[in-house]
């Protein structure tokens, strides 16, 4: 793993324009990760999120493909470690594959190896629990809230 990056790869059983909403519609993002949060879904737009409930984080939109790709800056407000907010980049690339999409995430710019193993964790974490959305299940409560 390099110490700035975090790289995760998934398969999902469901169409990339069905996974990028997940991305771009606020009570969707907050059905996968998140206890509460504002978002201005839009190049420049700013969001708030309350991640677990002692962990806010913020950032802007970058970059918005629809269904393609997205990139937002990410850092913590509140809680979590020592990223600031807007501080490291996070892009997602959606490819279609057959009927189901190729999800990948970047997380870029992280401070030292600590923050991107932790960060590593949390990804895991919340895109186990997309994908099971995306592809029309329910993951039942996030057991880290």
């Amino acid at each position: 793993m390099s110490t700035d990056v975090v790289t995760l790869e998934r398969h999902i059983a469901a169409r990339p324009a069905t996974v990028f909403s997940f991305f771009t519609e606020r009570d969707k993002w907050l059905a996968w990760m998140g206890k509460d949060g504002e978002f201005t879904f839009e190049p420049g737009g700013a969001y708030r999120t309350n991640v677990r409930g002692d962990n806010v984080a913020e950032g802007r939109f970058v970059e918005i493909d629809p269904p393609r790709r997205l990139v937002f800056t990410w850092g913590w407000a509140e809680g979590g470690m020592a990223v600031p907010p807007g501080s490291s980049t996070v892009e997602i690339t959606l490819e279609p594959l057959g009927e189901g999409t190729v999800l990948r995430l970047a997380h870029h710019g992280l401070p030292s190896p600590e923050a991107c193993s932790a960060h590593a964790e949390g990804w895991t974490h919340y895109l186990r629990r997309l994908v099971v959305w995306a592809e029309g299940g329910d993951p039942g409560p996030d057991d880290w809230m």
